[in-house]
This record gives structure tokens, C-alpha cells and sequence, in this order.
């Protein structure tokens, strides 16, 4: 097949051209901007476009299919002339379905834990040498890229989330996998630009459930109260089956898992990890992975790229990234921090980045989310405000939508910079949570100060 894709550079995007590519299809591509590390991935397999930009030309007959991706706007040139010429145009969700069709779909849903779930199955599908494809939404350690297609898999795991596929069709990703294995790891309002009410977010979950074949699967999180609701009224006569935190305990910084008589050390921790490692064993046993293997080989498991991952640690310090962004992932991730290492102080660093934390109308959502650090600090760069075309916000706004009038809100990177380098760091963490860069703040160089001086 001769494929061609409008907008390549995006995350999944360019993992799907080079998944393709490697499949054996001939693939193009064109977008108006490449950057890192789609440009060097797609450089690497030949992909990258020549030239910046938009060229109708490249869109002929001899092209079987167009995957169109999110970046892409509805008067796009190249989607114009593909949509006056006939040529079938696919999402990359549409276009994923059509490429497992015949393989048994699992699509990992909820408003946080995707990617660490869908991490910890590939991970232990991988140790057990099971063949699969996946579609993930971060890089992981041991998988070259983020997506994999082959003929030879029956099964393909999903990181299946809620925003919409593309700027023509606005279906729910998760949606348009239709799923035979679905999970839910927790539903918390977020995507307002989307879904401007929580009954609008909460009703595309309830169609997800509602979507799951009779002889299909729903794993779900039963101490989320709006996931347990769904569950115990979508969908009747479907098979489900509940997970919960389990018990452990921490010594010296090392979590352990206290689970069927065995106790294991894990490299993750906090409860809401040790909460998806629960729903991923149970999708991995769907799937005939004996309880006993999946825990043996969870054991190394070190987490996915960005999702509270640890920078670089000493004997009384570390620095952690976690692309936590949302009210619910916040809490989350202070709160393990906080219970890991309950003998240091915690720094603890947010970005105001997506459309959500940036509107006024959602930051109250917001409130005490931050309460648990020492150190608290907030983030934000007024030039994104004008990107995403929102008010700016008044800096005595944001303190009393997050209900804490001793946050420090910074809105020069530098300053930021240069703040923490001020700070002691004996006996103290670090912790940082954006889905952005905090204003191309160097991270390494920073995490080496860190280190250096506790």
C-alpha cells in the first residue's frame, strides 16, 4: 500500500509511519514543522519530509490511503485536494482499527494510568515472549518506537485515550478501537476545551463500556466511585472484573508487594502505581499469563518515560518528572512522593500548560492539590495564553483557586532556575510535573546541581 500522512510529526503519527514503513507499505509524509525526536525517528527511516510544509501535488491517485493527523486543520490543502480526489482518509486511530481488525483489541481507558498500564503489559507480554502488536503513548525502554504492526500477532494493546481523533471527525480515540478487553483506571474531569461539563466527560466513558462486545471484557478500578457506577450499570450481561490497591509496605525507599503469600520489591512506587500494576495483571491474565509469571516478571519494571520517573538520586536526594498535569495526577503523585520518602522535605514544581489549567472556569479544580509539599511552586508562561487564545490569568487568582497563598508563582524559566539552585537539597526531593518543558528549563544541568549538592 502507498500511503501518505498530513501532519507526520505528531507523537503517534510518526511512530505509525515508521511502523508502516517497517511493515513493508511505502509511506510519505508532509507537516509544517518537525520536532525532536520525531525529526531524528523519522530522519533515521528515510521519512522526513525534504521540505516544510503543505504540497497538494503530493496528493495523487496512486495513494491507497491518507492518515490524517490531529494537527491538521479542516481547510488543510493536502486534505482538501485528498477529499476532491476521493481518497480514503483515515485517523490514525481509524487507520489503526483497520490494520487489527482481525486480532483481539485491549484498549487501556481513564483519565490517568494509561501509559503505565499499557507499559506494564507490554513489559510483562514482552518477558513472557508473547507476540503482540501495541500503540503507546510514550517511549519505554526495551521498544524502539511507540507503535507496532505486524501479520503475525493476535492480539494488540492499546493506550486508548478520550480527546478526539481529528479536527474532521471529534470521535473519542478509544472509541473508534472497539474494544474485545477494555480497562478503566479512573475518571476525573479534564479536556474542558472538549468536554465543557464533567457529565459530557464522564458520558464518553460510558459509551466505551457501552461499546464492548457481549463476549468481551471490562477491567475496571472499583475504588474510583464513578468508574465503579459505569461499571455496575453499562452494560449488564458483560463480564467484569474488579481491581483494587493492594497491600505493601515501604522500607529504605523500596516498595514491596504483598500479593498471593509472595512479597516482591518493585523499582515503581505509590499507590496509584501499585493500583495500575493490579489492572494490568489482570489484562495480562485475560490473556493466559499465569498470576505467578506476570508478578515475576513485573519485578523490573521501572515505569514509562515522564510517568514519575526518576531523574538521577543520591543517598539523600532525587529529582522526579512526571508529565502529572491534571488535578487527580497531582495528588497522586505528591502523595507517593510524600509516602516513599516521608523523612525529606519535598520541592514540588507544576506548569500551568494545557487548555484546562490555563481556563479560569476549570483551576478550581485545583484546590489543595498541591497541599502536601514543603516547597510549592506554580509555573506558567504568559505567551502560552495567547497559543491557546485564553484570558491570562491574575496571579491572586491562581492562589485562591488552588486554596494556598504560600505558593511561589514564577513566569520566567530563568527565575525558576534560578530559585531552586537557592534552595538546600540535603534531605530534600525534587519533584517536577508538566506535560510541557517549563520553558526549555535544562533539566540535566539541573539535576546535576541537585545532586551535587545534597
Amino acid at each position: 500500500m502507498n500511503v501518505h500522512f498530513i501532519a507526520i510529526g505528531g507523537s503517534v503519527m510518526h511512530n505509525l509511519a515508521i511502523a508502516l514503513s517497517l511493515k513493508g507499505y511505502t509511506v510519505t509524509g508532509s507537516d509544517d514543522e518537525v520536532f525532536e525526536p520525531a525529526s531524528g525517528s523519522l530522519k533515521k527511516y528515510g521519512l522526513l519530509p525534504p521540505a516544510m510544509g503543505w504540497y497538494p501535488e503530493k496528493i495523487t491517485k496512486d495513494l491507497d490511503a491518507i492518515v490524517l493527523g490531529m494537527h491538521a486543520k479542516p481547510d488543510n490543502p493536502e486534505l482538501l485536494k485528498a477529499q476532491s480526489a476521493g481518497i480514503k482518509i483515515y485517523s490514525f486511530p481509524e487507520f489503526l482499527f483497520e490494520q487489527s481488525k482481525q486480532k483481539k483489541r485491549v484498549v487501556i481507558g481513564g483519565s490517568h494510568g494509561k501509559t503505565t498500564i499499557t507499559a506494564m503489559i507490554l513489559h510483562i507480554l514482552k518477558k513472557r515472549g508473547v507476540d503482540f502488536d501495541y500503540m503507546v503513548g510514550a517511549r519505554l525502554q526495551g521498544f524502539d518506537i511507540m507503535v507496532r504492526l505486524s501479520e503475525t500477532a493476535d492480539v494488540m494493546i492499546f493506550e486508548g485515550d478520550e480527546y478526539p481523533d481529528a479536527a474532521i471527525n471529534k470521535t473519542p480515540k478509544f472509541h473508534l478501537y472497539q474494544p474485545d478487553i477494555a480497562l478503566i483506571s479512573g475518571i476525573a474531569w479534564d479536556h474542558i476545551n472538549v468536554f465543557p461539563t464533567y457529565e459530557q466527560y464522564v458520558a464518553q466513558f460510558k459509551k466505551f463500556v457501552e461499546i464492548i462486545p457481549e463476549s468481551g471484557l471490562l477491567i475496571y478500578n472499583c475504588e474510583d466511585a464513578e468508574v465503579m457506577n459505569i461499571a455496575t450499570t453499562v452494560n449488564p450481561e458483560l463480564l467484569k472484573i474488579p481491581y483494587h490497591t493492594p497491600a505493601y509496605r515501604i522500607e529504605a525507599g523500596i516498595t514491596y508487594l504483598n500479593f498471593a503469600g509472595s512479597e516482591i520489591p518493585l523499582k515503581i512506587f505509590g499507590r496509584h502505581n501499585l493500583q495500575n500494576l493490579m489492572g494490568a495483571l489482570e489484562v495480562c491474565k485475560s490473556l493466559g499469563i499465569s498470576e505467578s509469571d506476570c508478578l515475576e516478571a513485573v519485578k523490573d519494571f521501572a515505569g514509562a518515560a515522564r510517568r514519575l520517573e526518576l531523574l538521577e538520586q543520591s543517598s539523600t536526594s532525587a529529582v522526579f518528572k512526571d508529565f502529572a498535569h491534571s488535578p487527580s495526577k497531582l495528588k497522586a503523585t505528591i502523595a507517593a512522593a510524600k509516602e516513599q520518602f516521608p523523612e525529606r522535605k519535598l520541592v514540588a514544581c507544576m506548569e500551568l500548560h494545557t487548555y484546562s489549567s490555563l481556563n479560569k472556569n476549570f483551576l478550581g479544580e485545583y484546590k489543595n492539590s498541591l497541599k502536601d509539599a514543603v516547597v510549592k511552586i506554580i509555573y506558567y508562561d504568559a505567551h502560552t495564553f495567547e497559543i491557546k487564545k485564553l484570558e491570562p490569568l491574575n496571579p491572586s487568582f491562581i492562589l485562591e483557586a488552588f486554596g494556598d497563598k504560600s505558593i511561589l508563582l514564577f513566569t520566567e524559566s530563568r527565575a525558576l532556575h534560578d530559585f531552586l539552585k537557592q534552595q538546600e537539597w540535603k534531605n530534600t526531593n525534587l519533584l517536577l510535573m508538566s506535560s510541557g518543558n517549563f520553558g526549555g528549563l535544562d533539566l540535566k544541568e539541573l539535576t546535576t546541581f541537585v545532586m551535587e549538592h545534597s
